[in-house]
């Protein structure tokens, strides 16, 4: 499910968007292209991102301890709820 985000996690999404788009990042090159050091901010806006659908996380296979993000492109999160709504009519309908 995607949902919209306040607008200070946009902005750092946007942030992240332009240098990296769908490339896999983790959690230091997050930090380091924010430039925030808080952590707690940086966790709180990785969680609310995840939480919206518009940012995808797994385990790194070399260290289980870290995490590796990857950037939903922006045309695949907004899509317009009219648009899923026909979907779910159109997938209703072709399970009979």
């Amino acid at each position: 499910m995607v949902s919209s985000i306040p607008k200070w996690i946009m902005e750092r999404y946007s942030i992240l968007w332009k240098k990296y788009g769908i490339k896999e990042i983790n959690y230091e090159e997050i930090k380091k292209t924010l430039t925030i050091d808080d952590l707690n901010i940086i966790s709180v806006f990785l969680s609310e991102l995840r939480r919206a659908g518009w940012l995808e996380v797994r385990l790194d296979p070399e260290d289980s301890r870290r995490r590796i993000y990857r950037l939903r492109p922006p045309e695949q999160v907004r899509r317009p709820k009219k648009d899923l709504s026909l979907l779910v009519k159109k997938e209703i309908l072709t399970k009979k």
